[in-house]
């Protein structure tokens, strides 16, 4: 039957609650390691898809639509999570998300007996769906198998992630020189209708793309520039190298995708970005040497700070900053000379620093603004 008033407002609140999802995302990415090399954006998707089917079953049991369900578990198949990882991420989320609705639903003043109803009618119906998120993986697993695609994806996943290289002939077949040197590409597609889109503008430039890690990553026999992006999709692409040298590009290029924004990036760009973020104790001890004098909640001081990062990212020279920030330069000169009377940060124009001392400068800054 349906579920009271009372008890569909719990639960809405409870499917719209930003706390409830981040801690389901987090619950099933700490119990499956294959879930959690998946972009989070897409777990999240997963665990909303799950929060409102649960809501739909107490509301319309008799209503019960699978097909979602389904296409969820291809779309796993397809991004190269196990199984058994799956699950284990599934049903992680299921427990943690039926104990808050458990601990809600008595803070609303629902009795014992409509809460035990209710969740052993959404565990009726979460099953149901669990079945048939298998059901998809399956059936797409199947597909999959019987693809070339299927084939080259899983040998580029052998090449950029196992411990032992393809052999030759299995190069070879999936259309790569041995000795060939190729751009490792990296996006932040993970959902598998946008990736074959992307895949065909790569295409183009040649060379062998799949799902690795939930994200379309690719071998390009030329570097894609110029290649056409939708709007909010990121790609990091690395210089050629030799197929040795792809399996470290690669988790550089993974680590670089998590460190910038949308938009078509080379790797090399960012390799001081790259290089910092890999020491963050080192990043804490220096933001507590050079700017242990600025408080973080105090807004001034984070005004004074953003000034200073956006005046070393371009080149020390007030003009450029001031157009960047909508300011007069008189405001940027202030502001860095109130930061130099708090700090021992030195910032002068033409100051004739040494770059390091710049490049410590900035490290500091950013860490202690917290990223980008």
């Amino acid at each position: 039957m349906p579920a009271s008033p009372l008890l569909r407002q719990v639960l809405d609140a409870m499917a719209a609650d930003d706390t409830v999802v981040n801690e389901l995302v987090k619950a099933a990415r700490s119990q499956s390691p294959e879930v959690a090399r998946l972009p989070e954006a897409e777990n999240r998707r997963h665990v909303q898809f799950l929060l409102s089917a649960a809501l739909r079953a107490t509301t319309s049991p008799d209503a019960a639509d699978y097909t979602t369900a389904e296409a969820l578990g291809a779309d796993r198949a397809e991004q190269g999570v196990p199984l058994t990882d799956l699950l284990r991420g599934v049903q992680a989320g299921r427990t943690l998300a039926a104990r808050v609705a458990v601990e809600r639903c008595r803070a609303a003043g629902l009795s014992d007996d409509v809460i035990l109803e209710t969740v052993l009618d959404a565990e009726r119906y979460t099953g149901a769906l669990e079945r048939h998120i298998v059901k998809g993986y399956h059936a797409a697993e199947l597909q999959l198998s019987r693809t070339v695609r299927d084939a080259r994806t899983q040998l580029l996943r052998t090449l950029l992630l196992a411990g032992h290289p393809p052999t030759p002939e299995e190069l070879r077949q999936a259309g790569l020189r041995p000795e060939g040197r190729y751009s490792c590409v990296v996006s932040d597609v993970s959902d598998p209708a946008r990736a074959r889109t992307l895949e065909q503008a790569l295409l183009e430039f040649g060379g062998v793309y799949g799902l690795v890690e939930g994200r379309l990553t690719g071998l390009a026999a030329r570097p894609p520039g110029g290649v056409p992006l939708a709007d909010g999709v990121l790609l990091v692409v690395a210089p050629p190298s030799a197929l040795p040298e792809l399996r470290e590009v690669h988790r550089l290029c993974a680590a670089a995708a998590r460190l910038t924004g949308p938009g078509y990036h080379d790797l090399t760009r960012l390799a001081g970005e790259l290089a910092l973020s890999a020491q963050p104790r080192l990043g804490d001890l220096l933001t507590t040497d050079l700017l242990g004098a600025l408080d973080p909640v105090n807004a001034f001081h984070r005004e004074l700070a953003a000034t200073a990062l956006a005046y070393l990212d371009h080149g020390q020279r007030l003009r450029p900053t001031a157009d960047a920030l909508h300011l007069h330069p008189n405001t940027v000169r202030y502001r860095l000379d109130r930061l130099a009377e708090l700090t021992p940060v030195v910032l002068a124009e033409n100051s004739g620093g040494r770059v390091l001392d710049a490049v410590r400068s900035w490290w500091a800054l950013h860490h202690w603004l917290g990223g980008r």
